[in-house]
């Protein structure tokens, strides 16, 4: 059963969905989004996120360990597998996670995985840069990726 719960954090409100036990799914708490969605108390897998992300903003933290399951194609799937290793901290270019995926020439390709990503934060896209060290698209907006980047130590 699916459920929709919003958490109050760092980032501001953030809506996250469970589905069998596992986060499926983090938007960034826009006041339209949370009116379309039927909101219910959040459960205690979206409690337990919300202390991970505290833990993590007060540096306490490194690893999120929650049981996501991202919906996705085989190669977004992929791409997100990827984002997991990537160490908070470090970056990696949209070419560093084509390689890494076994195309160097799917930077695009990754670009719209990350775009897609459907648990952003929890599955860090906000660690994707540009080549030339730009802070390029975000779900959440630019500030946001900056801040996590901030926070993380992988921007000045």
């Amino acid at each position: 059963m699916k459920k929709n719960g919003v958490i109050h954090t760092f980032l501001g409100d953030l809506i996250l969905t469970e589905e069998d036990g596992f986060i499926t799914a983090v938007d960034f708490g826009s006041g339209e989004l949370k009116l379309e969605m039927k909101m219910e108390k959040p459960t205690t897998l979206m409690l337990l996120a919300k202390k991970q992300l505290e833990e993590f903003s007060e540096g306490k933290r490194d690893q999120f360990t929650l049981p996501l399951h991202p919906e996705g194609t085989p190669f977004q799937k992929k791409v997100w597998a990827v984002l997991l290793t990537i160490p908070k901290g470090e970056t990696r270019s949209y070419q560093e996670v084509a390689k890494l995926c076994g195309n160097e020439k799917a930077s695009r390709a990754v670009g719209m995985a990350n775009n897609r990503n459907p648990i952003p934060i929890f599955i860090p896209c906000h660690r994707v840069i540009g080549k030339n060290g730009a802070l390029v698209g975000y779900g959440g907006g630019l500030p946001i990726k900056e801040a996590l980047l901030r926070l993380e130590g992988s921007l000045l």
